[in-house]
């Protein structure tokens, strides 16, 4: 609550005026988060009809699922740019434009270059949603109701994740079961690529239906504008003119971290930019994205048949979701080191298990499978993974990084940290189809080891951020 507002009887900060608007408008935002688990997880139910349809290996077949990575960190590390001279409006309707064609593109590929250059763009898109979400719900959401309507991304990422599951399976279901089944002419798996089109203009349509962020109208001169948007989201009891000084002077008065900041005597950066770095690579190297990108290949690959495949696809984003809203309950009252310590121990148990079971697969006749009892232990132990990933690290990272660092140097940082995370990320999708061809359980074996490592990560480098103010860090 600023000082220019009037506090209501119980002492809490005003309630805006028409909060329902409010939430429309971070609902509205978050829609890019929607996109951006949608984008990223559809891929999974094409993998295998993708390998089929333009014959193939693993390395070819990696390179075009990681493909999007390439893109997102391109559209990340412009986004920021890009806002700041057109404004955030205008980069979300660039990003449902980027969207839209690359499901479009990707749906209708007429070589493995074109779809793997469909992917980038689609990439670039995630990349910027990625970006502008977060920032534009912040600049516009009352300081009262700031923190749980920034909860909207997180919320629409894994939502996107799992609608896109379901989805997956329900044309999988009207083609027959079969990935390569015909709809109307088209492959079943080229129907889940296209799809994403459908939220994508949805997307766009809602950006016309949203103000300019604020603080982008007041740097860009648009005084006025600004005043009207701030009254209308922060409700009438504020003192607007105060307001509009109060993001005046924060903006001039901020430092613009760069690169030069993060230099230090630890292999030439500071100790806690290393510990961010490191927070990004552990997340990612625990192999959650294999879940996300291939699992419906993953049980193919051990004898589940495709409908069932794509049915344990959608559960798993099911649980990502509880996960995600444990987390949300428990970050602020548990401590984030905690949730992440009790998610690795999670984790390295899970994994751990899925690389047992994962040992007992078999080829008899040309036919893969696993015995009932690993295929079922299998199945929990993946499922548990997830849980125990999105309760702990899926959230508690993103919270650390936005938090840990001195404000001097956090957005160059998070920058840093941010590019570790998508380069992580590139290397886990890329190689996981090889290591599942070398070995399966071997690939699992190896996850499990980062997820030990973690723990002692932990407890000896990451600092406890729960209840300090951001000007505490130094």
């Amino acid at each position: 609550m600023t000082s220019t507002e009037k506090p209501t009887p119980g002492g809490r900060a005003p309630r805006p005026d028409h909060l329902g608007h409010v939430i429309f408008i971070a609902a509205a935002a978050a829609m890019g988060g929607f996109l951006f688990g949608y984008d990223s997880s559809v891929i999974n139910g094409a993998v295998v009809a993708i390998r089929e349809r333009f014959d193939i290996g693993s390395e070819a077949l990696a390179q075009v699922i990681a493909a999007a990575l390439i893109g997102c960190a391109i559209g990340a590390a412009t986004a920021g740019r890009i806002a700041d001279r057109i404004g955030r409006i205008r980069c979300m309707q660039i990003a449902s434009v980027l969207f839209t064609a690359s499901a479009i593109g990707s749906a209708l590929p007429f070589a493995l270059w074109d779809l793997a250059m469909w992917r980038v763009i689609g990439g670039f898109a995630i990349g910027m949603a990625s970006v502008i979400g977060p920032a534009y719900i912040a600049e516009v959401s009352p300081p009262a109701y700031r923190g749980r309507l920034a909860s909207f991304q997180q919320a629409a990422i894994v939502t996107g994740i799992a609608v896109s599951q379901l989805v997956n399976w329900g044309i999988l279901n009207l083609a027959g079961g079969e990935q390569r089944g015909e709809i109307g002419g088209l492959e079943a798996w080229q129907w889940m690529l296209g799809v994403m089109a459908i939220p994508a203009i949805v997307y766009g349509l809602l950006s016309f239906a949203i103000p300019e962020s604020p603080r982008y109208l007041i740097s860009a001169g648009r005084t006025e504008e600004a005043r009207v948007v701030l009254k209308d989201v922060e409700g009438s009891g504020i003192d607007v003119d105060a307001r509009v000084h109060e993001i005046d002077l924060a903006m001039r008065s901020e430092h613009k971290s760069t690169f030069k900041d993060l230099r230090g005597n630890s292999f030439g950066l500071l100790p806690i930019v290393w510990v961010g770095i490191g927070l990004s690579v552990f997340q990612q190297l625990v192999g959650i994205n294999v879940i996300f990108y291939y699992s419906s290949s993953l049980w193919q690959s051990v004898g589940v048949d495709p409908t069932s495949s794509f049915l344990y696809s959608f559960t798993t984003s099911i649980i990502n979701i509880i996960g995600t809203v444990i987390a949300m309950l428990f970050v602020d009252r548990l401590g984030r080191k905690p949730l992440a310590l009790i998610g690795s121990a999670g984790m390295a148990v899970s994994l751990g298990t899925c690389a047992w079971a994962f040992s007992y697969k078999q080829e008899i006749g040309g036919q893969i499978s696993m015995p009932e009892l690993q295929g079922t232990v299998a199945l929990v132990a993946a499922h548990a993974f997830v849980l125990f990933f999105a309760l702990s690290w899926g959230v508690v990272v993103w919270v650390l990084l936005g938090e840990m660092f001195p404000n001097r140097i956090r957005a160059a940082a998070l920058g840093v940290a941010a590019a570790a995370q998508w380069i992580a990320n590139w290397l886990i999708t890329v190689t996981f189809p090889t290591l599942s061809d070398w070995n399966l359980s071997g690939a699992y074996i190896i996850y499990t080891i980062f997820a030990v490592l973690s723990i002692p990560f932990v407890i000896k480098w990451v600092p406890e951020t729960k209840g300090k103010a951001l000007e505490e860090m130094g």
